[in-house]
């Protein structure tokens, strides 16, 4: 059974980026993409969607489309319940609720991964113990928060 992955808004978004700035996570976005995707089951939500959509991005309709094609969990009023307790935990500031939304997707739905490029607010190993502190507080799964740079298989 392949492992599953929760895809936030970040790998969308680095797969069409071009700016030079993000030249090498937008690399190895693609290459994961590429070469490693058909080794998982790939699952993003609603909130993906709607973050793209309010985003200024290069390529935005590309990223849309291309997102749409993605698997989507379906919303549930206790993944925003779980969002918020996120939030009043101060797990995630309220001015990224969408972090908090993409965590409570891959904790409710048991991914197995959270596939970000977001090393602030959820692939940071400061955050991780707080993470797991809050879920087992909340009785959910954590699942393993990495970048596309961390899920390359060996070869």
């Amino acid at each position: 059974m392949k492992k599953s992955v929760y895809i936030d808004t970040t790998v969308p978004s680095y797969r069409f980026d071009e700016r030079e700035s993000l030249k090498y996570p937008c690399d190895i976005t693609k290459k994961w993409w590429d070469e490693e995707r058909r080794n998982f089951e790939i699952f993003t939500s609603l909130e993906t969607i709607a973050e793209l959509n309010r985003g200024d991005y290069p390529r935005k309709d590309e990223i849309l489309d291309f997102a749409r094609t993605i698997k989507q969990l379906k919303p549930d009023k206790e993944i925003i319940e779980i969002a918020i307790y996120y939030v009043e935990n101060k797990l995630m500031p309220k001015d990224v609720e969408g972090d908090a939304v993409h965590l409570a997707y891959a904790s409710y739905y048991k991914t197995d991964y959270l596939l970000t490029w977001n090393c602030n607010h959820l692939a940071n190993a400061n955050k991780k113990q707080h993470i797991k502190i809050i879920n087992t507080r909340l009785e959910l799964f954590t699942p393993e928060i990495i970048t596309p740079l961390e899920l390359f298989t060996e070869r």
